[in-house]
């Protein structure tokens, strides 16, 4: 095996590092050398600097005449100003409020065969919606419960049709779900 020459280490660059090149220009600040701006001291060594147009307006100009009207002073608006007509008006068609006595009617009809007066039925016979039936209408908790049971029961009537590997993907996942 060979022995390593001992390696002289310098410590200081033998090269330059960049080019030595000018900084650059800076121009005049144009507010310390304008003849005609005006200088008021501030408090807390603040300087407030005005400096005049370089040219008199013009009669076209925007800032003393502007030609669109948000640009103009604004004036005291008066209540007989009419305001712009809608962009986009809107065109659904509401439905009339239901008077209480036609809303006791639906309660009633709920309640007494809440299977043959059904939440669509309701909507269809009184022109609202279906979700204002369940809101005004709803189901006790004893007819929910059983309304949900006859449901049950007929998706397991409908799951005992499936086929084998329908019925055991079913089962791994609802395993999977238990474990979880």
């Amino acid at each position: 095996m060979k022995s390593r020459l001992p390696l002289k280490l310098t410590l200081a660059r033998s090269y330059a590092t960049r080019l030595p090149q000018r900084p650059p220009a800076r121009a005049p600040d144009p507010l310390i050398n304008n003849p005609h701006a005006t200088y008021e001291p501030l408090p807390g060594d603040l300087t407030f600097i005005h400096r005049p147009p370089p040219t008199a307006p013009a009669p076209e100009s925007y800032t003393s005449r502007p030609s669109s009207p948000l640009l103009m002073p604004s004036t005291a608006t008066t209540p007989t100003d009419a305001l712009p007509p809608v962009l986009f008006p809107d065109t659904r068609v509401h439905p009339e409020r239901m008077s209480q006595e036609d809303i006791r009617k639906m309660k009633d009809l709920r309640k007494s065969d809440p299977s043959t007066w059904t939440v669509s039925k309701l909507a269809r016979e009184f022109k609202c919606t279906t979700q204002f039936v369940r809101l005004m209408a709803p189901l006790t908790p004893s007819q929910r419960k059983k309304k949900q049971a006859a449901r049950d029961a007929e998706h397991e009537l409908q799951r005992a049709q499936w086929g084998e590997r329908k019925s055991l993907a079913r089962e791994v996942r609802q395993k999977r779900r238990d474990f979880w």
